[in-house]
């Protein structure tokens, strides 16, 4: 069977696996992001790991034919290059990443936006199998999302579709000023849904404890009516969202992911509620699902991407 490497390249870790054809995990493993030590660097340590995996896979007996990369920022997946990203990766727009890894281990390589790699697994083995449109949704530090029509994920014409956490939000507003949004702009949907939406918000609620938006969480469920509100005006705001984006697109699923879709009962009865409400009438039973595949999801998608390349001569790049 064949076998393909998959991985995670995100602001906090990286995360890899062996992949086989099926989707299984043969085995992974993830090491800190030096986020702030420079692209070069970031690099060098996804290939490290890139071939410690090799290694793992020779010891195992296994030949590890491709590379997928499931990365964060804009990524253009036909070139394999980083278009715009955030300083959460300090230098990282403009890398070529797919040329660079394959320079360093040897394998062709492919790389997409790491949500849209997160859908990808969820469409082809998780919460989404089966069905031939998914619209992914994840709600966490950040609120991003990805459309898989067919089997693949739409990228837009400038690789910036997914961009689900950055447009208007009725629940976005305070005394009719917009909140302010981690990409420049204001009145946005992360700018509320986020975790650290929601706990800036339970914040200017009033809210004086420490931590973050599980401690929130935890406060809320606890029956304290500062953190029960804050929660809820998050929950509220993206089920908004992901309500108003089921009736653009028409998903058969529409699949959530993140840490809040894991917070609890509290957060997710609010958000399908709200979500049910904006949606039209062919969609009332549309299904609203968590993701069931966790850290592997996005290495699954970039292997799923990383199978569809055709073996090329050792040193070339896709």
């Amino acid at each position: 069977m064949r076998h393909v490497i998959g991985i995670d390249l995100g602001g906090t870790k990286t995360a890899g696996g062996i992949v086989d054809a099926e989707g299984n995990v043969v085995f992974s493993f993830s090491v800190a992001t030096p986020s702030q030590s420079g692209a070069e660097e970031v690099v060098e340590t996804a290939a490290r790991l890139v071939r410690s995996l090799q290694d793992e896979a020779a010891r195992r007996g296994l030949a590890v034919d491709a590379l997928g990369i499931g990365s964060a920022g804009v990524i253009d997946s036909g070139q394999g290059t980083v278009v715009s990203a955030t300083d959460a990766i300090l230098g990282w727009t403009g890398t070529p990443l797919t040329a660079e890894l394959t320079a360093r281990t040897g394998l062709p390589s492919t790389a997409l936006n790491d949500v849209h790699a997160h859908a990808l697994g969820e469409s082809w083995l998780g919460a989404g199998a089966g069905v031939d449109s998914v619209l992914f949704i994840g709600l966490g530090t950040g609120v991003g999302g990805s459309y898989v029509l067919n089997g693949e994920p739409v990228e837009g014409a400038t690789f910036t579709a997914g961009h689900v956490g950055h447009f208007a939000s009725p629940f976005a507003y305070e005394a009719g000023v917009p909140l302010a949004c981690s990409c420049g702009g204001a009145g946005h949907v992360e700018a509320i849904a986020s975790g650290p939406g929601i706990f800036a918000l339970y914040a200017r609620l009033g809210g004086s404890a420490a931590g973050d938006t599980r401690e929130v969480y935890r406060l809320a469920a606890a029956g304290d009516p500062v953190a029960a509100e804050a929660m809820h005006r998050g929950a509220s705001a993206a089920g908004s969202a992901i309500g108003g984006l089921a009736n653009i697109l028409d998903p058969a699923v529409v699949v959530v992911g993140g840490g809040l879709a894991f917070a609890g009962p509290l957060w997710w009865e609010t958000m399908e509620r709200t979500a049910r409400r904006e949606l039209l009438r062919p969609l009332t039973e549309l299904p609203i699902v968590p993701a069931q595949l966790g850290e592997t999801a996005a290495i699954r998608g970039a292997a799923r991407r990383a199978l569809s390349l055709t073996t090329v001569p050792e040193g070339s790049h896709v």
